[in-house]
């Protein structure tokens, strides 16, 4: 051993910079990963619990004889899902016709007579057919309104105007409107209020955007193109790959010297 030679439990027979390029390299790769197969997997499992559910819905009202495991030896998954398509579809063939409307009046003038039951379907149908009217614009609009407090500004789901009994009496003389502000991270939850029209400020963003964006507790901004974040994460890798394999070539040339 000469002076100049360092003894042989010396920092220098360690590189220090490839631990930490190996466990950058593997978080990247993790990363690439889990944004890959995340929205992946939790779109197959509630897909899955979706299908699961209808199932476990229409099977009961299903005779054996017509359902798919009597023959064979596992449960089918889709076979309830398939049989509630069908019917619904054969129902709304019915009800197009002269004697399916006869059915479904006769039908809504007894729940009319009920007292609690009324209000429930009442309310319920009106939400279905506002919902799932092809012509209907409820929902359908996002807009800004100033809330909770002035200068901090909640994304809106813009509804209809109120009716002429709720307008009357509403203090202000403006025009009003009505909207659904949506809760973070859960769509479906959140706050229904009436405000002034001229106090929305109407956005061009869809409802599939405005909810992504609220999920993600703006993580997830609209127009975004989530392939580039994919090739940003991939050249991260690469460039850490190439980084961490220089600083070994360099070291070991230093070592050889």
């Amino acid at each position: 051993m000469t002076r100049d030679t360092p003894p042989s439990g010396a920092q220098g027979d360690h590189p220090p910079d490839m631990p930490r390029g190996l466990i950058a390299r593997f978080r990247n790769y993790f990363l690439t990963g889990l944004i890959v197969a995340g929205p992946v997997a939790i779109t197959l499992y509630l897909t899955w619990w979706f299908v699961n559910w209808v199932d476990n819905l229409v099977r009961p009202f299903v005779p054996m004889a017509y359902r798919p495991e009597t023959y064979l030896p596992f449960i089918l998954p889709g076979s309830g899902l398939i049989v509630a398509v069908f019917a619904l579809t054969m129902l709304g063939f019915l009800t197009a016709n002269l004697i399916g409307r006869t059915l479904v009046d006769l039908g809504e003038k007894v729940l009319g007579r009920m007292p609690v039951v009324r209000a429930i379907y009442r309310g319920l149908k009106q939400v279905f057919e506002t919902l799932f009217s092809g012509s209907g614009s409820s929902l359908r609009r996002v807009g800004l309104v100033e809330f909770p407090s002035p200068g901090m500004w909640s994304i809106v789901l813009i509804s209809q105007v109120p009716s002429a009994n709720v307008a009357a009496r509403l203090p202000s003389q403006e025009e009003h409107i009505s909207v659904f502000l949506p809760c973070a991270p859960n769509p479906t939850t959140g706050f229904f209020f009436y405000v002034p029209k001229n106090r929305v400020v109407e956005i061009d963003m869809s409802t599939e955007e405005a909810a992504t964006l609220i999920m993600s507790a703006g993580v997830v901004q609209p127009n975004s193109d989530s392939q580039k974040k994919l090739a940003a994460l991939a050249e991260m890798a690469q460039a850490s790959r190439v980084a961490n394999a220089s600083n070994l070539a360099s070291t070991t040339a230093a070592k050889v010297d």
